[in-house]
């Protein structure tokens, strides 16, 4: 039998770091093995050596419904018997396109990319062109992907202006990027092309938005002559049937979607109005292309996701996270730990404190205590598996169900005993 450990000795001669995305390393939690995922099942995620574990990571929200749901797995099987791409046009990239703009109000054409990164990029790009302007406007612990132009480092307790946040992005690149705190309206000039925002920051652990801060933003860009996009990569068709912009009331001018929208696989896409859609290539004179977007295999499958997904399904994710929640928060506060577990629809987050997380600069104060990696390792030594990162929420899927609910809450238990000595008290 494969171990773990042989896994990532090879992967670590063949890999930079072991891996192939960052996030999937263990050095945020103290370094170490990870666990290699050899199948998963619903709620479940099995490693090479045959462990299972509750599974609360479930690809960062991408398998709302679990993993290897049936009808997914036979629309993806179908559909790549049929061929796996062509570089020409399909019926269901058109039939996608279709099932967005009639979810999402005010969405009217859609273009599909095969990332998030890809998506933001291009959203952008976008409204650089319909506005003639160069500046891009984010917030501290937002996250749109690893672009350039949208790589910029800023403390949320001031706005930063040209500083790249990775080597190897050039001071050039983002030097029309304006890094400001989340939950507070920007003051924005007539040189400004785009406000771009989680409406439901989930990059920075769960934060959800201040009462008025995204109409405040609305009013601002409109005002500015700006586009307001929102970044629904995580959120969008996660937290409800149309998403964010459905629950908050409110439209951007561009949307960005990933993850759910895949139905696991590798697709995303941006949307927004027909006049400012229009202005992309063919169409209009802003290029954007890709030799895999709207990929027949996704985009059955995402199809297929998506037919599953209505509001009572929303509902009962909901009630599920909304007792996970309450479970959780309760058990720290018998066990004396200070814990803040913020819930938005189906979405969780926890951080240690007592006071209620509103910026990054609230996550990082938490992320400092040091507490999340030995609260990540024993859960996952007890079969439950949440992402490794500070800064990372945790995605229940419809696949839960009340075993696992209590699996999970019995698994915190035990840990919380052990965290709650090791917590400083709060000033």
């Amino acid at each position: 039998m494969t171990t773990n450990e042989e896994l990532w000795e090879r992967a670590l001669r063949v890999s930079p770091g072991g891996v192939n995305s960052p996030v999937r390393a263990f050095r945020a939690v103290g370094g170490g093995t990870p666990y290699f995922v050899a199948r998963g099942e619903g709620a479940y995620v099995f490693d090479v050596e045959g462990r299972r574990y509750i599974d609360y990571v479930q690809s960062y929200g991408a398998s709302i419904l679990g993993h290897a749901h049936p009808k997914v797995v036979e629309a993806a099987r179908k559909a790549a018997g049929r061929g796996s791409t062509f570089g020409a046009p399909t019926p269901g990239e058109v039939e996608l396109a279709e099932e967005i703009c009639a979810r999402v109000e005010g969405c009217q054409e859609v273009r599909l990319v095969s990332s998030g990164t890809e998506a933001a990029m291009s959203a952008v790009r976008l409204a650089r062109g319909v506005t003639g302007r160069d500046r891009v406007v984010l917030f501290a612990g937002c996250y749109h992907g690893h672009s350039d132009a949208l790589l910029a480092g800023g403390g949320s307790g001031m706005a930063t202006l040209g500083v790249p946040a990775s080597a190897g992005v050039a001071r050039s690149a983002v030097a029309d990027t304006l890094v400001v705190p989340y939950n507070r309206v920007p003051d924005l000039g007539n040189d400004v092309a785009a406000v771009i925002v989680e409406p439901i920051a989930a990059n920075m652990g769960l934060v959800p938005p201040a009462p008025g801060f995204l109409a405040g933003l609305r009013e601002a860009c409109t005002k500015a002559g700006a586009l307001l996009i929102f970044d629904e990569v995580i959120t969008g068709f996660r937290v409800a049937r149309g998403g964010a912009s459905t629950l908050v009331r409110l439209q951007p001018d561009l949307w960005c979607f990933g993850k759910v929208v895949g139905g696991g696989f590798p697709l995303a896409g941006f949307g927004g109005r027909r006049e400012l859609m229009e202005q992309l290539a063919p169409a209009g004179a802003v290029y954007q292309a890709g030799t895999l977007s709207g990929n027949p295999v996704a985009t059955a499958a995402a199809l297929a996701t998506l037919s599953l997904l209505d509001d009572g399904g929303y509902t009962a994710l909901s009630a599920y996270t909304g007792r996970l929640a309450a479970g959780l928060a309760g058990i720290a506060r018998e066990a004396g730990l200070e814990l803040q577990v913020p819930v938005a629809g189906p979405l969780l987050g926890v951080f240690f404190g007592t006071e209620p997380v509103l910026d990054y600069e609230g996550a990082r104060r938490s992320a400092a205590t040091g507490l999340f990696p030995p609260l990540m390792r024993g859960l996952l030594e007890k079969g439950v598996a949440i992402a490794p990162g500070p800064y990372e929420i945790l995605f229940p899927s419809l696949a839960h169900g009340e075993q696992d609910l209590h699996e999970t809450l019995d698994a915190f238990a035990e840990v919380a005993k052990k965290l709650a000595p090791a917590q400083e008290p709060s000033a």
